[in-house]
């Protein structure tokens, strides 16, 4: 009797722990940058919280430095279904949903505080919403940042310099044009290729926080570093919308909730860390502008790159321009 008794508890424990193990999610996430960066921290901050408010139900698996692929391929394989969440810029998604290219706009922000009453208020949400309609679940807002300029030739000190450089930016157009108006010629890349490009010559410079300059260790491909923060760079955090819509509610409510954690945690890190990038670039051979004219810069490029985006949305852009004025 005592067997039967011992056999049929091993048989509901082994059961238990089957049907425990049938319930279990496990998610890959991916992004392309360096292990050190905010962005990894963030993400693996993400994944131990989560495990944790689902009591290990759900199980996220974080690949850094373009493991999965680069940027574009990042949001195909997001998309598709063979990466489950993804960290890109969101100039790689103004593609599929080009309202979202408001955020990118030349001189949109004037601080961080700004951006994130934007990013994390209705204008945010309805603009991640945009990508529901692209197999996307927008779960959150993190942050690249304010993009600054480096480059091999010279010190950028007003915006006649930035004139017949070769400048890697993101695919966005506003972006591109930008740079157009500033008399520079710029080339679109992932960042993945960035080091080996401005390693080659291939490009003169690039666009990007001096955070993310340190941890991808450009001071090493180049010699000039200009403050112009000359746009703000939201990270959008993607899912795959079949694998978000096929998770139990309160599992979607834990994801929405601690990406949205995350956001704040990653963007006090990334403030956290600026001036000690700048004092590294220094201490790495990097001459750093850090009163640039931007007022120069900005006369150049922020209404016309504003008309532009308004020409491609009609009244949508618009409206969204509209909105953002009121809430940032």
């Amino acid at each position: 009797m005592k067997h039967a008794i011992s056999h049929i508890v091993l048989a509901t424990l082994l059961a238990v722990a089957t049907a425990a193990g049938a319930e279990t999610v496990k998610l890959r996430f991916a992004h392309t940058v360096p292990e050190t960066d905010s962005q990894h921290l963030a993400a693996l901050s993400f994944s131990e919280k989560v495990k944790a408010r689902t009591g290990g139900a759900v199980q996220i698996q974080v690949f850094a430095n373009s493991q999965l692929g680069n940027d574009t391929s990042l949001v195909t394989g997001v998309r598709s279904g063979t990466i489950d969440i993804g960290a890109t810029g969101n100039p790689f998604v103004t593609g599929l949903a080009p309202r979202l290219n408001v955020l990118d706009l030349p001189y949109q922000f004037e601080d961080g505080a700004s951006a994130y009453r934007v990013l994390d208020g209705t204008v945010g949400r309805s603009l991640l919403d945009e990508l529901g309609a692209h197999r996307i679940k927008g779960l959150a807002f993190w942050e690249i940042g304010f993009r600054s300029l480096g480059n091999n030739k010279r010190p950028i000190q007003r915006a006649e310099d930035i004139r017949g450089l070769k400048i890697r930016t993101t695919p966005n157009p506003s972006h591109i044009k930008a740079f157009q108006l500033l008399g520079a010629s710029p080339q679109p890349m992932p960042f993945a290729e960035v080091f080996g490009a401005l390693e080659s010559g291939a490009v003169d410079g690039q666009e990007n926080p001096p955070t993310l300059m340190v941890s991808a260790k450009l001071y090493e491909v180049q010699k000039y570093v200009s403050l112009t923060r000359h746009a703000y760079t939201a990270l959008v955090v993607l899912m795959n919308k079949a694998k978000f819509e096929s998770l139990k509610p309160e599992y979607q409510k834990v994801l929405l909730e601690e990406a949205a954690s995350a956001a704040t945690y990653q963007r006090k890190l990334n403030a956290d860390n600026e001036r000690a990038a700048i004092a590294q670039l220094r201490a790495k051979g990097v001459q750093v502008i850090e009163q640039p004219d931007n007022a120069s810069m900005r006369k150049v490029v922020r209404e016309e790159t504003r008309q532009l985006f308004v020409q491609k949305n009609g009244d949508a852009g618009g409206a969204v321009l509209r909105a953002i004025e009121t809430q940032r």
